[in-house]
């Protein structure tokens, strides 16, 4: 593959990742289907599809970095709330509770979850994701329980991270289960601003690949043998 050729599927897939990163739709799964067809599997697109993602995490913590900082108690300064702004109720609590159910099952699962890396698969978690977001907003109450992301509680911050674990299906979108299980919940979902900001925050650790990072985290630091 000639230098010009691999630039070329790296911008393509760059722009497939950047219009389906924040929205509920898996940018892996695009990526795996449009790789697919453009010729571009193997190692090194597996490998590209991880690094690849750096750009939305950084993108997070730019756009969010004050409040990142807030759940630690860091707020340099600033009023902790103007009008219009949260609360800053949300703590590492929530983050941690959202991250705990995709690292258990992406350590026990690793190998069966790498396994349905392949656009069949992506497939039919996109038909399926698309199907759950259809019956959260048939089964969203009149009057949400949470109007905003600093009113969530810790029993919703752990079902989304329950059913976070559903984007390790690739294919599936991770904002996509965020929103099926937190509007139904209570969550408001005003222009999806609120499952949008759960999502970033909850999300931001829990990138696509979690099982490989999660594999990796063990293998240095509890002893685990090293495999592939």
């Amino acid at each position: 593959m000639s230098d010009m050729h691999s630039l070329l599927i790296a911008a393509i897939l760059g722009v497939v990742e950047g219009l389906t990163e924040f929205l509920p739709v898996s940018s892996t799964g695009h990526m795996i289907i449009v790789g697919h067809l453009l010729g571009f599997e193997g190692d090194t697109a597996k490998t590209f599809e991880v690094v690849i993602q750096l750009g939305s995490i950084l993108a997070v913590v730019v756009m969010f970095w004050r409040r990142l900082f807030g759940l630690i108690g860091i707020h340099f300064g600033r009023p902790l709330q103007h009008e219009g702004e949260s609360k800053g109720r949300l703590t590492l609590i929530h983050i941690l509770l959202g991250m705990i159910p995709a690292v258990v099952l992406g350590l026990l699962f690793h190998d069966t979850i790498k396994s349905l890396f392949n656009p069949i698969n992506v497939m039919y978690a996109l038909v399926v994701g698309g199907l759950l977001l259809i019956a959260a907003e048939c089964l969203k109450p009149k009057e949400p329980r949470a109007p905003g992301l600093d009113d969530m509680t810790y029993r919703q911050a752990f079902m989304i991270g329950c059913f976070q674990c559903l984007a390790l299906w690739p294919g599936f979108s991770r904002s996509g289960a965020t929103i099926s299980v937190f509007v139904p919940a209570g969550g408001a979902d005003d222009d999806g601003r609120n499952g949008a900001r759960s999502l970033q925050k909850l999300g931001l650790p829990d990138k696509r690949r979690y099982p490989d990072v999660c594999r990796w985290v063990y293998h240095r630091f509890c002893g685990g043998a090293d495999s592939d």
